[in-house]
């Protein structure tokens, strides 16, 4: 079988190796570089820490378990970083709201707890306990946070190896429809001929057609990350602190996020606004981490979510297309590797896997579609 996946991220990469491993003849088609679209762009946490409902937070811990595996099969890649999560109550938000979804967690299976400063200084000692004050303190030890560019790069690699055709720089590429069926992808390459499509572009998704029935309705989200010149702070897990959510990123560097913050930039703000914005979010971080000290923004990463519009994944085929099939989803960081293998067993094997029934992009064509839903960071 003769297989086109368009774009090279983390999704793409992960259904991409997994077809090739099942025997088809793939052939990836990226717009720019290897990794450099949303998935440059990711906080990259991985976790089902506030996915719900249960179908969604076990689809969550499918990714979960999916990465370990990945870890484990290329222990070389270094990009795989399991210390946890801690979190703590937002001023104004209920304790009790809080500990039970805690608790929830706990009885659905999840590694999570609550702790107490003394923990949390053992845990991270630069945290200054003032900054979380009374607050209930949430730890979360399955979770953690990866590189994606370098898990799609080395996915890549492997499936060159197996025969897979890269070709990146390839600009806008659009769906080929024949006689009622997907037939390939028009690219700078040329028209690539295949029995199946698989459109893993994101918040690009509905760019390669203009027929709207092939559409998934989208509300896509700006973010803002903000990366400090070396630091002296060692943070071993990713910090999900009222103020700010923050982690290490290699080399003494910290990443930074906010929701407020995101709502400061949109794609095409000039880099000089942003790192002004960035500056203001290292100078909040410093308050939960005081060894930041004075420190600024070194650089800044804006990037747009995949977000499909009831915020859940999307993914399957669409529009009774024959031979094609969407995977549009946020939170793809975490689940990126167990969509590799739930797809590609969905077009090779022919089987309809009940992990994504409640996920079938159709859902928004329907009498009773989905409403939009307010993004968060989950």
């Amino acid at each position: 079988m003769k297989i086109v996946v368009m774009g090279a991220g983390i999704v793409g990469a992960n259904v991409a190796f997994r077809l090739a491993e099942g025997g088809a003849k793939v052939t990836v088609v990226e717009a720019g570089r290897v990794g450099d679209g949303t998935s440059a762009r990711s906080f990259a946490w991985t976790n089902a820490h506030r996915k719900t409902p249960r179908a969604y937070y076990d689809l969550n811990i499918g990714g979960m378990l999916a990465h370990r595996a990945l870890r484990d099969r290329f222990p070389q890649g270094g990009w795989w970083h399991d210390a946890g999560t801690v979190e703590w109550a937002a001023p104004g938000e209920d304790r009790d709201v809080f500990t039970d979804r805690v608790e929830r967690l706990r009885d659905w299976g999840y590694a999570a707890e609550i702790i107490d400063h003394a923990r949390l200084r053992e845990i991270e000692p630069d945290i200054d306990a003032a900054a979380v004050a009374g607050a209930p303190i949430g730890f979360f030890s399955d979770e953690g946070w990866v590189d994606p560019v370098l898990i799609a790069h080395t996915l890549l690699r492997e499936a060159v190896r197996l025969g897979v055709t890269l070709l990146t720089e390839q600009g806008p590429a659009r769906l080929v429809i024949r006689g009622g069926k997907a037939v390939g992808v028009a690219c700078a390459a040329g028209d690539i001929a295949a029995d199946f499509v698989v459109n893993c572009t994101g918040c690009w998704s509905n760019s390669v057609t203009d027929e709207k029935r092939l559409h998934v309705p989208l509300a896509p989200t700006t973010g803002m990350l903000a990366y400090t010149a070396p630091v002296a702070a060692n943070l071993r897990t990713v910090v999900m602190a009222a103020q700010c959510h923050m982690r290490a990123d290699g080399a003494g560097r910290l990443v930074i996020r906010q929701d407020h913050y995101d709502r400061t930039v949109l794609p095409h703000t000039p880099v000089e606004t942003a790192l002004r914005e960035a500056d203001k979010l290292v100078a909040i971080a410093a308050e939960v981490v005081p060894s930041i000290g004075k420190a600024t923004a070194e650089a800044v990463r804006i990037g747009v979510r995949a977000l499909p519009a009831d915020g859940k994944p999307a993914i399957g085929p669409i529009g009774e297309l024959a031979g094609y099939y969407v995977a549009v989803t946020h939170s793809g960081v975490t689940l990126a590797p167990f969509l590799g293998q739930l797809i590609a067993d969905e077009i090779l094997a022919g089987r309809k896997r009940d992990e994504l029934a409640p996920f079938r992009p159709d859902r928004f064509h329907q009498e009773n579609a989905p409403a939009a839903v307010a993004w968060r960071e989950d």
